[in-house]
């Protein structure tokens, strides 16, 4: 930095988000990216959500209000102890994986999911998988409205919020310039890499790690499959906010 110019200091430390992690008045900035929707457990009251490992349009509306619940308690507990551990007028950037629908089930956030409980279930009909450790295998995080995220920081009253944005992001970041032919093939597998390296830890801590390759296998073909066909997009809700006093 240049003469004169004054003092940054970063930080990351260890530790949940959803409790304290640094000193009463410490911070001037927070920023959280593709963190927030994922919960700090799966929800409890799932047991009906027999087939599926998140969300989906045929869930039971108690499954549904489970996850709500769920977001509600870790996300209000965020915003609680980044308050008590930010100045006033500090600022808050968070970016989450959302939805523009009000719909917690919409195909727009449940979709990909969705597909990997296809492949997962292909293998259940199969024998490769036991049906009761599929229906016991749930995923802990929730994509929220802007209207929700709104929701829950006007309701923790410590901020104000200055901006409230949706974007897009394509689910294959390989568009194909190069060699069109192979755009959605290539987009297949990308997917698939991008969603095993958030998924596999889970998968293997349930399921071992015995069916991983077979798994992320199938799941490739499938969504290089829905791709040719489909609008295939990720939603993303990006909130800044400004501590208030």
């Amino acid at each position: 930095m240049g003469a004169g110019a004054e003092s940054c200091f970063v930080t990351g430390v260890p530790g949940s988000f959803y409790g304290r992690l640094f000193p009463s008045k410490s911070l001037h900035f927070v920023h959280s990216s593709y963190s927030l929707q994922w919960l700090s457990q799966v929800p409890r009251g799932l047991e009906s959500n027999k087939g599926n490992i998140y969300m989906a349009s045929w869930s039971p509306p108690s499954v549904l209000k489970a996850y709500y619940e769920q977001f509600q308690g870790d996300f209000s507990m965020f915003l609680r102890c980044r308050s008590e551990e930010l100045l006033g007028g500090g600022t808050v950037v968070l970016t989450f994986l959302g939805r523009r629908s009000e719909d917690p089930s919409s195909k727009e956030c449940c979709y990909i999911w969705e597909l990997l409980a296809v492949a997962l279930n292909d293998m259940v009909s199969e024998g490769l998988i036991d049906e009761e450790k599929m229906d016991s295998f749930n995923i802990p995080q929730y994509t929220p409205s802007p209207a929700e995220v709104k929701c829950e920081v006007e309701k923790e009253g410590s901020y104000t919020i200055n901006r409230l944005e949706v974007s897009e992001v394509n689910w294959n970041a390989y568009h194909g310039e190069f060699c069109p032919s192979d755009a959605h093939k290539d987009g297949g597998y990308n997917v698939a890499k991008l969603m095993r390296a958030v998924a596999e830890p889970l998968l293997v801590s349930h399921f071992g790690d015995g069916i991983i390759e077979e798994v992320f296998g199938r799941y490739k073909k499938i969504v290089a499959d829905r791709m040719t066909r489909e609008k295939t997009e990720f939603v993303n809700v990006t909130v800044f906010m400004t501590k208030r006093g």
